[in-house]
This record gives C-alpha cells, structure tokens and sequence, in this order.
C-alpha cells in the first residue's frame, strides 16, 4: 500500500478512528490494533511475505529473552550468533544471492570454467533491510545490557511492524520506540495538526517533485548515449532532487502519520541539501541508517580511539557496507566508496566536525563562502548519485565521461525533446522546495510554523490550499517510492 494511494487515503481514517474513538480506553486492544493493521498494510503488497515477517520477528522476541536468561556469557553470546547469523542468512539469500552467484560465474567464466548456477526467480521482500535492522539492534541491546528484554509479545512485534515505517524507515531503536508502544498515549490536537502538516508536505515532496523529476531523470539515464554532456548533468541533477523527494517526502508521511497516534518517530532527514560539506551531509541524510552504522558498526570497530589508520579504515568499512547495504549492484558500492574518499580529507585535517549547527541562525541568507560550499558539496553529490542511479558501472563512467567532455558547454539537448512549459513548472516547483525549506531549516520540516504562524488562520489555510493545488494540478505518474526496493 502506497502513501500516496487511494486506498491509504481510505486505510489511515479508518485505522485512526478506531484508535481513538473505539479502543482509546484500553491500551492493549489499541496495540493489537496497530499490530493488526501494520500486517494488513504490508499484506497489501504482497501477503506471501507475511510470513517472513513474523518469523523475524518471533526469532528476535525469543532470542532477546534467551540472552538475557543465559547462564554465562558463552550461552548469551551463542543466541546473540544465532539470531545475528539466522536474520543476515534471510536478508543474504533474497538480496545478495543472486548477486554473488553470477558474479562468482563470471570469474569462472574468466577463468575458462564454465558453469550453470541457479539463480533466484523472487522479488525482493519490501521492507525487509529495515525491519531486519530493527530486531538487529534490539537483540545487540539486549545482549549489551541497554535495554532488558521485551516480555510482551504484541508490544514487541509493534515495534518491529508498525506499519508507518515498516517498508521504508526510519530505522528505528527499541530504546526509543518501545517505550513509547508500552505507555497510554493521549490524544493531542497540536501534534496530530503538526503531524497533518508533515504528511502535507511529505506528498507535495513526492507527487510534484519526485514523480515529476523521475519523468526527466528516467529519460535521460535510459537514453544516456544520445544525449550531450549538459543533458547529462541536467539528468543528474533531476535525479538528485527525485531521490530526495521521494525518500524524505517517505519520511515525513511516516513520522507525520506516527504523530497522529501520538508516537514519535526518529528524525530521518534535515535539509542535507544546505549542507557545507559531505560530514554535514551525512548527519543531515537518512540519519537513522548513518546513525546505526555509527553505533553498530564503526563504534564496535573501535571508531575514532585509534590512529589515524584505524579511523580512516572504519570510515571505508561504513559507507562501503551502506552502499551494499542498498542493493547488489557494484555501483552502490562504488557510490559509497565515492562518499568516504569525500569524507577522508576532512577527517584527516581534523574538520569533519565543523558544521554542527544550523547554517545562518543569525542572518537570513548565506554568506559568500557559506553559499559556495553549500554549491561545492552539492555538486559532489550530484557526482555520486549518478553511480547510485546508473545501471552498472560502465554506464556511470559513460554518464561521467559525456559531462565532463565540451558537451558539457552546449545547450542541452534534452531540452528540445519535452515541454519546456511544463520543464519551467517543474523547475519553478523545486524552487517552492527551496525556498520553504531555507525559510524553515531551524525546523524539524519544512512545514513546521512558528508561533506567529499558527496564529494567523488564514496564513496557514492559504498555504495548505496552494500545496493542494500544486499536488492536483503538477502531480506527476505515480511511482513506487525508490527505498521500496531496498
């Protein structure tokens, strides 16, 4: 079930009225609620995957307990490997399986070995790298004594499923949202209205921008050989804002929609776009992901106590781990090393910790060096999302090679193969994005007002009724959200 859907315009009324006017009084049944219908929203997708599912999440209930009742660290340690090891093989199998046999094919193949390997014919469970996450570091809690173990089935399973950020994030902790499916929530206008604001914005960031921008971005990337280098960085930049549309307007809708049943979700996202360098931009970019690896992986790695060595190879095994972790493809990989030889430079001069405050909390506009870096590190990143978006490895260097050729310096060529009408709307509609989000970027969101806002109801309403306007009249195809596939 899609957010931008029909039918979860129909689901999410339905499921907040029963939460609130139905089941208010018992927590418990409001619970067995939410479990109910997360299962229902993800069966809508695919209910043979159903399965897959509860079995995750039985398997992390039950080894949570078993640590926690070992007898010995050995014993503890051993149902920490077998969660660790049963919950890898799942994702493994599903989404590196294919992956790994044909390139081991091909280096037989190199080698003068032929051989036949079999291969999977299944798509991928959706969802299934983040709620894996999920139970990883819950039972990596349990087993390190940061939390205890859950007793509570339906509370447990609440958290691995909640259907807002089941299939796309953020990735959640059970120190953080556990509590909160444990304790009575209270209804509250404020933050079920901030929440409405959030969803709002959510669909504005992914009907008018990122379904519009995936319209160029495909034509472009899918035709890449007959198109001129300027074309080809125009493509590169539609993809830039597609991606961010589509994965964030995601996030917004999830935590706007968790708002409304008085949970808080984690922040996932916050203006990576205005960022002064590529450390910024990745505590500003799908935050729960980088977070996890710090805590997960690049901590237990021994982080940032070593030498300079150590440092510089935790800072590879992390963004080269989060490109594999996207998908089975060399250009995720590529694209994450691409991001940690961004990322050394500053680590080694010691200014990978520069921009940890807002950018221009005392002025309204950037100064001049402010503005440049924030164009610097965008074009770093326009660089390296084309590896991300590119087929393979061979069609990103080609993209690479036509940008950085004199084409580069002609007039576009994909201009004269659509409308320049509807291109200069869909520009225009970037910049609103642009523009709300500088005006907001203290904020959790890009329409989350002000005092002076919430008090003046025909500002709101008149803003509420042009992004309406703006998702009828400019919404592009719909498309299934681009994390869907990871």
């Amino acid at each position: 079930m899609l957010f931008n859907s029909i039918e979860f315009a129909i689901f999410l009324p339905i499921v907040f009225l029963l939460y609130w006017f139905v089941f208010n009084k018992n927590l418990t049944k409001q619970n067995l609620l939410i479990l109910l219908v997360s299962y229902v929203f993800y069966a809508w997708w695919d209910w043979r995957f159903l399965f897959l599912l509860a079995f995750s999440t039985f398997l992390d209930y039950f080894s949570g307990l078993k640590i926690e009742q070992a007898t010995s660290q050995a014993k503890s340690k051993f149902w920490l490997i077998i969660s660790i090891g049963i919950n890898l093989g799942f994702l493994g199998f599903f989404k590196y399986y294919n992956f790994f046999v044909t390139e081991m094919a091909t280096a037989l193949e190199n080698a003068g070995i032929h051989i036949n390997v079999w291969t999977l014919k299944v798509i991928l469970p959706v969802g299934i790298s983040f709620y894996t996450f999920h139970g990883l570091s819950y039972i990596i809690d349990v087993y390190k004594k940061r939390i205890v173990a859950e007793r509570n089935f339906v509370e447990y399973a609440v958290f691995v499923s909640y259907f807002p950020l089941l299939v796309a994030g953020p990735i959640e902790r059970a120190t953080h949202l556990l509590p909160q499916v444990k304790k009575p929530r209270i209804f509250d206008y404020n933050k079920a209205a901030d929440g409405m604001r959030q969803i709002l914005w959510g669909l504005f960031k992914k009907i008018v921008i990122a379904d519009n921008c995936a319209i160029y971005a495909n034509a472009i990337f899918n035709d890449s050989a007959n198109h001129d280098g300027s074309s080809l960085f125009l493509g590169a930049i539609f993809f830039t804002f597609q991606i961010y549309g589509d994965f964030s307007g995601y996030s917004d809708i999830a935590l706007g929609t968790s708002r409304l049943f008085g949970i808080e979700l984690l922040r996932n996202f916050a203006f990576p776009y205005f960022s002064r360098d590529i450390a910024e931009f990745w505590r500003r970019w799908h935050i729960s992901l980088s977070t996890w690896f710090r805590d997960y992986l690049y901590f237990p790695l021994g982080g940032s106590q070593g030498g300079m060595w150590m440092k510089v190879r935790n800072t590879f095994a992390i963004f080269l781990v989060s490109g594999f972790w996207h998908g089975a493809n060399w250009t995720f990989i590529a694209w994450g090393f691409l991001n940690a030889l961004y990322f050394i430079p500053l680590l080694l001069l010691n200014k990978n910790r520069n921009h940890i405050e807002t950018i221009s909390t005392n002025s309204f506009l950037p100064s001049f060096k402010e503005f440049f870096q924030i164009l610097t590190t965008f074009f770093l990143t326009v660089i390296a999302w084309i590896f991300f978006r590119a087929d393979s490895l061979t069609h990103a260097f080609s993209i690479l090679k036509g940008i950085f050729s004199k084409s580069f310096f002609q007039i576009p060529n994909f201009l004269g193969k659509h409308d320049l009408i509807y291109l200069l709307i869909h520009c225009s509609m970037i910049g609103v994005l642009l523009v709300i989000e500088w005006l907001h970027r203290d904020k959790q969101f890009g329409l989350q007002f002000n005092a002076t806002m919430l008090q003046s109801k025909v500002k709101r309403w008149s803003i509420y009724t042009v992004l309406v306007l703006f998702i009828l009249l400019f919404g592009g195809k719909q498309n299934n959200f681009i994390y869907f596939q990871f």
